[in-house]
């Protein structure tokens, strides 16, 4: 992300165009993110997350997702599983362990990467999460709520 895009975003924060978008984004693969981030987590438990699989190209812009809670990217935009999922399954169960049913999964990314991200927030809040869809002729993202086992 380059300084232009925090330029833009300042300038549109500063003029309240966006008064839902939460102004802070976690990218947990970068050194101490992690960390900075379960501080966060911890420290504002009322606060919803929106988990993002892979960080998007750059054309796609998902800041209007931040209307449901502060961006969580787990992984770098260039990552793929290609010859085997067991580090995948490993870094998205550890990025993906506080994900509550209140928080939301923003599937961008890796399909296969997508799959294991939905496999282990299901393990995480037993069948009950929310997933952020595009909507393209709206242009703003809608939440679809999952109940898998459809226990109420």
């Amino acid at each position: 992300i380059s300084v232009d895009f925090y330029i833009i975003i300042f300038i549109l924060l500063s003029r309240n165009k966006f008064r839902n978008m939460k102004n802070k984004i976690f990218e947990l693969y970068k050194p101490n993110s992690l960390e900075e981030f379960k501080i966060f987590f911890k420290d504002n438990p009322q606060e919803t997350f929106v988990y993002v699989v892979q960080q998007p190209g750059p054309k796609i812009n998902i800041l209007p997702a931040s209307d449901y809670g502060y961006l969580v990217i787990c992984l770098p935009h260039f990552e793929q599983a290609i010859f085997s999922t067991a580090p995948y399954v490993h870094k998205m169960k550890k990025n993906l362990q506080d994900f509550r049913p209140q928080d939301y999964l923003l599937a961008v990314g890796d399909p296969v990467i997508i799959g294991i991200s939905c496999i282990a927030i299901n393990d995480a809040t037993n069948g009950k999460f929310n997933v952020l869809k595009w909507e393209r002729d709206q242009k703003r993202y809608y939440s679809l709520e999952f109940d898998i086992y459809m226990k109420g």
